[in-house]
């Protein structure tokens, strides 16, 4: 199995034979090669890689729809479905987010899962001084958060 400081450099190789541009279809194209590095991190059983594409839709289209929530004065539209990471499994499962939101276990579970995907943001991008302000509001957030 490949180390991923091999696929790093494996990608920084085929990014370079692109004038600077990595896309998936030449990540593909060069791992269809049996030697390459990268041809184990590809399902190449059509019949597999076809049922993982489906799930792939159906999480799309999950995701895709949204609903207006009562009492939001708003009217603001958000998802109808969320996936909670403790729901998380090899296919990933969705809840009604106007339950998840009137049930204080769940609540706390997506109150989890924001604060976690905020400091991903955070760590994505960091070097942005120009979101500064954002990441001081973040920090603030987290603290207050982490105290309680």
């Amino acid at each position: 199995m490949a180390k991923m400081k091999d696929v790093k450099l494996e990608l920084e190789r085929i990014q370079a034979e692109n004038n600077g541009l990595l896309l998936p279809e030449d990540v593909v194209e060069a791992a269809r090669v049996k030697e390459s590095i990268l041809h184990d991190k590809f399902t190449w059983d059509d019949t597999a890689a076809a049922d993982r594409y489906r799930l792939w839709q159906a999480r799309q289209l999950i995701t895709a729809v949204v609903t207006i929530l009562p009492n939001d004065p708003k009217k603001a539209e958000v998802v109808q479905f969320v996936s909670l990471k403790s729901d998380r499994n090899d296919n990933g499962g969705y809840r009604s987010l106007p339950i998840v939101l009137s049930e204080s276990v769940l609540r706390a579970q997506l109150l989890r899962d924001a604060l976690s995907d905020l400091g991903h943001f955070q760590r994505k991008y960091r070097q942005l001084v120009e979101l500064s302000g954002i990441f001081e509001s973040i920090d603030l957030v987290l603290t207050n958060t982490a105290s309680k």
